[in-house]
């Protein structure tokens, strides 16, 4: 009996391969290239070297998103993940920038945080048992509310633009979401699966000639850009700045951990102990190789795990191809210019449709949760609202010890530890419910798992 390929290692046709990829890639741009844009900006780096940085950032992302994507031995989860710089490192980063060393001091405390999550994978691998239905799907609704004010930041403008809010900003972030959803609704096949690549490429043509955007710093970019090893010199490793920077590496794998999880759910491939663990050595790999070629520390991107969901295109391979276009845009600062010209509000419009996703997704894992009493869904409403609190709240933390900043800032990684603790809390200990209802529940996930593997059989397959 021939068996069947499952969705996710399936290689579509190259022309859907590279229009799949490039949806990710322009889905993921602007948030791949903020860190080294907040870090360097807050270093006062020179131009040259912000671009260095820039440069240097989309290398690596292709290269972890590959690694990722394909894996290489027990390096990699093979899923579609695309991989970029972590938002919780930023802050830490900054203050080891600015007074803790410069960034020799940044890439040596890295490199010691890569390494750490390398040797952490396998123990990570084994708390997988603490993640049941009711806390995955608590993850996953928070990811996706959470990243929802980056899509509205964008649909404004941008945040720090001179006319953020304008209403033309708003407008053009609604025609896109309208594209969108339109393309997504009546077109036909292939072509309503890249509709948010309709959207972003319609929406760039659509602003040039209303000023939002022109293509001026395409001409003076150049072809070819190398990052070389220790570009800004020999990593140091002063103990504040390793110190933080594992506490970082902590959140970011606790990030991975949800952002994984939901992919094995939207895909129908469930996430095992061990894949896990590949998927976090990945992380941790990534991150060395990020503080040898001057960059910095890498995560499973959110904002892509939404786009996945809504197209319903699970293959590994496209996200692989994603990995590719990134190493060429890192090669090739020319036609990176090209992508970094898209609009803010173009994206914005975009992402609120993908961010919602995420969203949706959770809510259907909960769905198959029991919530005849009150246990659960006071996890949920007590995970959900913590998880929201910095979000919602910039800086509500600011006057909390740098280590409890790092960890509670991230809103997905206050979730997800809130989630965990408070199923513990009312499922497991002593004198709490059992936990036999979040077991009667896995069925119901490998069965929608299965399900949707069947109906991926009955289209095309990509």
């Amino acid at each position: 009996m021939t068996s069947v390929r499952h969705p996710v290692d399936t290689v579509p046709p190259p022309g859907r391969l590279a229009a799949f990829g490039l949806q990710h890639v322009l889905a993921m741009y602007a948030g791949a290239v903020a860190v080294p844009l907040i870090v360097g900006g807050a270093m006062k780096l020179s131009p040259a070297d912000l671009a260095y940085l820039i440069n240097a950032d989309l290398l690596l992302c292709g290269v972890a998103t590959v690694l990722q994507c394909v894996g290489l031995w027990r390096f990699g989860v093979r899923l579609p993940i695309m991989q970029g710089c972590t938002f919780a490192a930023v802050t830490p980063m900054v203050l080891i920038g600015t007074e803790g060393g410069g960034l020799p001091a940044i890439y040596g405390s890295v490199i010691v945080a890569g390494v750490a999550m390398v040797l952490l994978a396998p123990v990570f691998g084994r708390l997988l048992r603490f993640f049941p239905p009711l806390v995955t799907g608590t993850v996953i609704l928070i990811i996706g509310l959470s990243l929802l004010p980056v899509a509205a930041n964008w649909a404004a403008g941008g945040q720090g633009a001179a006319d953020f809010g304008a209403p033309r900003n708003l407008g053009l972030a609604a025609g896109v979401l309208a594209l969108v959803l339109v393309v997504q609704r009546f077109a036909p096949g292939f072509l309503g699966r890249v509709a948010v690549l309709v959207g972003i490429v319609s929406g760039t043509v659509a602003a040039i000639p209303l000023g939002f955007t022109d293509f001026s710093g395409v001409g003076g970019a150049d072809w070819i850009g190398v990052s070389a090893p220790f570009h800004f010199g020999a990593p140091a490793f002063p103990v504040a700045a390793v110190v933080s920077m594992l506490v970082v590496a902590l959140v970011t794998m606790t990030e991975t951990t949800g952002d994984v999880i939901a992919v094995g759910e939207l895909t129908g491939r469930p996430v095992d102990a061990r894949r896990l663990a590949d998927g976090l050595r990945a992380d941790g790999a990534a991150t060395v190789l990020g503080g040898v070629f001057n960059t910095f520390p890498y995560t499973a991107f959110a904002q892509n795990v939404g786009l996945v969901g809504m197209t319903r295109v699970r293959s590994r391979w496209v996200v692989a191809a994603a990995g590719g276009m990134l190493v060429v845009l890192g090669l090739a600062p020319k036609l990176g210019a090209v992508v970094a010209a898209v609009p803010a509000p173009v994206l914005g419009g975009a992402g609120l449709v993908m961010f919602g996703t995420v969203a949706a997704s959770g809510l259907r894992t909960l769905a198959g949760v029991d919530f005849r009493d009150d246990h659960n869904l006071t996890v949920v409403a007590v995970s959900v609202a913590v998880g929201l609190l910095p979000v919602g709240v910039p800086g509500i933390y600011a006057k909390f010890p740098d280590w409890f900043q790092t960890v509670m800032d991230s809103g997905i990684s206050a979730g997800c530890v809130t989630a965990i603790a408070l199923n513990l809390l009312f499922n497991h200990l002593p004198g709490g419910r059992t936990s036999a209802p979040a077991a009667a529940e896995a069925p119901l996930l490998e069965g929608r798992g299965g399900q949707d593997a069947v109906e991926q059989t009955g289209e095309q397959r990509v």
